[in-house]
Formats: C-alpha cells, sequence, structure tokens
C-alpha cells in the first residue's frame, strides 16, 4: 500500500478516488496507495467494510453519505468542504463507492474545485454494475443477447421516473439502473407497455461482491412483486436483460 519509497500526497490537493463495489480487493492499486497515504477522507455511504482501515491511523475522516432520504450533508457543501480542506493544506481523498464519474456526482465536485483553483485528480474504480454483474454471475454483455449496454438513473423526480421509455425498450441491450428499487414497479410497468416482453429476464443485486450479498433473479413483469416479497431494500442494481439468464450457467460466488 504505502511504503517509505512512496513519497508525501501533495499538500493541497484532492484526489477524486472510486471505491469500487465494495469488496475491498477490488480497489485499484492506486486507490489503496492514496487512501493509505492522505491526510483526510472524505467518504460516501457505500464504501465497502475494511477499505477505511487502509488509512493512516491520524488521517482525518468526514462521513458525507447519501442514504434514502437522509443526506448528512447537501452536495453543495460538500464541495465546499473539499475546498475548505484543501485549503488548509491537506492531501484529501474524495472516496465514492463505485466509480466517481457514474452517478457519483464526481463532475459536480470538480467543477466546484476548478472554479476554486484546487488542483485535482481522478483515479476510477470498478463501477457497481460491473462488479454487481460479475459476482451475480452473468455478463453485462454478449454477442448472442446484447450489443448496447446502458446506464440509467431510476432516482425518482416529483412521483415519477421520467426516462425515455421507448428507447429503453429496445430489444438487444443490457439495461443496468442504479437506485431504481423504490422506481421498480414504474419501471418495470413502463418497460412492458412500450414493448418490452414481460418474460425478459432481470435481476436486484444488492451489497454486491460482499459476502452477505443478497441477489433476486425474476421475470421483468414479476420483479416488483418479488422485491415486495423478499424485502430488498436499497441500495441495490437493478440489471434487465436476457443476459440475466445467463446466471444459470454461470454462476460462481457463494456469498455467505
Amino acid at each position: 500500500m504505502i511504503s517509505s519509497q512512496n513519497p508525501p500526497l501533495q499538500s493541497g490537493k484532492v484526489w477524486l478516488v472510486g471505491a469500487g463495489p465494495g469488496a475491498p480487493e477490488l480497489l485499484t492499486l492506486k486507490a489503496a496507495r492514496l487512501i493509505a497515504a492522505a491526510d483526510a477522507i472524505v467518504y460516501d455511504h457505500l464504501i465497502g467494510d475494511g477499505i477505511l482501515e487502509l488509512a493512516r491511523p491520524d488521517a482525518r475522516r468526514v462521513y458525507v453519505g447519501k442514504e434514502r432520504s437522509r443526506h448528512t450533508l447537501p452536495q453543495p457543501a460538500i464541495s465546499a468542504l473539499l475546498v475548505d480542506l484543501a485549503r488548509q493544506g491537506l492531501a484529501v481523498i474524495r472516496l465514492k463507492g463505485g466509480d466517481p464519474f457514474i452517478f457519483g456526482r464526481g463532475g459536480e465536485e470538480l467543477e466546484t474545485l476548478a472554479a476554486a483553483g484546487i488542483p485535482f485528480e481522478v483515479v476510477p474504480g470498478v463501477t457497481a454494475a460491473a462488479g454487481c454483474a460479475a459476482y451475480a454471475g452473468f455478463p453485462l454483455t454478449h454477442r448472442d443477447h446484447a450489443q448496447a449496454l446502458v446506464f440509467v438513473t431510476g432516482h425518482r423526480k416529483e412521483g415519477g421516473v421520467h426516462l425515455d421509455w421507448q428507447m429503453l425498450a429496445r430489444p438487444g441491450q443490457t439495461l443496468v439502473f442504479y437506485m431504481g428499487v423504490g422506481g421498480a414497479d414504474e419501471i418495470c410497468r413502463q418497460l412492458i407497455q412500450h414493448g418490452m416482453s414481460a418474460d425478459t429476464p432481470a435481476a436486484l443485486v444488492r451489497r454486491g461482491t460482499l459476502p452477505d450479498q443478497q441477489t433476486l433473479f425474476a421475470r421483468l413483469a414479476d420483479l416488483p412483486t418479488r422485491i415486495r416479497q423478499t424485502n430488498i431494500q436499497p441500495p441495490a442494481l437493478m440489471v434487465i436483460g436476457s443476459v440475466v439468464s445467463l446466471h444459470e450457467q454461470l454462476a460462481w460466488f457463494a456469498p455467505d
């Protein structure tokens, strides 16, 4: 991780770091090295157990997680915090689950840093879609199933999920909904209404890549009911497409 050969990090700089989907071993080497060397770590809710243990004992840890209906700090305050810590001369890690540029608001935070003249660097992470699909036992693309892959935010706004349903219902693609559990009823209804088969395989993966991973498989039409029956709670990733059916052959991960 860090050794006497690693130079200290530049003071007054922010590193936007992807923590991956959860399992600490899925961190990149660079992410692990930076976490181990940082003066301050500003971290989110979806950071896998054990990742913060890589940090120095004296490193400042600031939790700014956003859970459903409960935000520790509003987004502008988080961005302002990063500027303030950097101006204190600290080497700051902004640690986000998955990849910071995929529904992680990383771009918004960097815009604030750039406007303030704060130097920064981006360290990509394994996004939740890739990690959850791999550990649930199916690929996201396959020549016989999906020639396109669409990442979608399922976060509801003003009581509904406002998306291009006609485009999303097209055949030959895999849909990955981030933050889609709360809108599952409308997502499934709209896709079927716009032409997607009710029999399309679907999956919901909660705490993907971790020992207590929960995975639910169902037909598209049955997914909302199965979510209620099993009471799987957010955060979870929803994947819809024929690639999901391959889990019957390719499943390899056995959670505790």
